[in-house]
């Protein structure tokens, strides 16, 4: 792990990190260590889950534009669970990306959820009978984004799991033609560190909401304007259909 230094910032030792990979694995550890990870175990390899997550997505719902928005995107990962249940229950409706963008995004109607259904729509096995896939062109504008993340810091810059998912999420909207959209996340206080690097493809952070508190990040990264073509093998695009059809969508308007 490369740590070039430490300070002290909410009474946790925030640490800069000259790269992406040594940042995940001190917050993966650290939240082990600290017992403040939660189900799924290991933590590691995966956004993890952390105590505190149900204050956290509370907290971020006073906070505009998620205090009042009507369509929002949500990872599907465990920790933001609690918060897309919380999101259905105040009427918003919440579009989720597949796992590894598979397929496209599904769209979970509070309208069609009854009240004590709302917690098994939100999960990630059982949502299936609750949601509907919309195709890419189909996709409304929305109000805002909360994404997943392992390591954050207070300039706004996040880095996840290492897959890029989320990214190519955020990037395949601007694609489409959508504005860039005011990007949240839900983190526990050990996941903010000092500094980790940023790519130009990164989704940049407006809002972090934690179990204590909530960072509000002034300015912003600018915003990826689209899909960095050139780091998408052939392999991916394989492996990603919605790519592959967006490319193709892309280039016959071009």
């Amino acid at each position: 792990m490369t740590i070039t230094r430490t300070r002290c910032s909410n009474s946790v030792m925030a640490r800069d990190f000259a790269d992406k990979s040594a940042a995940r694995q001190w917050v993966w550890d650290r939240l082990v260590a600290e017992g403040e990870a939660r189900f799924p175990f290991p933590p590691h390899g995966r956004i993890p889950n952390f105590a505190g997550a149900e204050v956290a997505a509370a907290r971020l719902f006073n906070i505009e534009p998620w205090k009042s928005a009507t369509a929002i995107k949500v990872n599907p990962d465990s920790p933001q669970r609690p918060l897309r249940a919380e999101a259905l229950r105040r009427g918003i409706t919440v579009f989720v990306p597949t796992p590894r963008l598979r397929g496209a995004f599904k769209k979970l109607d509070p309208r069609r959820i009854p009240p004590d259904r709302i917690n098994e729509a939100a999960s990630l096995s059982r949502g299936d009978r609750w949601s509907e896939e919309v195709a890419l062109v189909d996709m409304p504008w929305l109000d805002a984004i909360v994404c997943g993340s392992v390591a954050v810091t207070r300039d706004g810059r996040r880095c996840g799991k290492g897959e890029g998912y989320s990214d190519l999420e955020f990037a395949i909207l601007r694609e489409l033609g959508h504005p860039p959209m005011p990007v949240a996340t839900t983190v526990h206080d050990l996941q903010v560190v000092a500094s980790v690097p940023r790519d130009p493809t990164d989704q940049p952070l407006s809002v972090i909401a934690t179990p204590t508190h909530a960072i509000r990040i002034k300015c912003p990264s600018v915003a990826p304007t689209g899909i960095d073509w050139t780091r998408l093998s052939p392999e991916d695009l394989e492996e990603m259909p919605i790519l592959a059809e967006l490319k193709r969508m892309t280039t016959s308007n071009a």
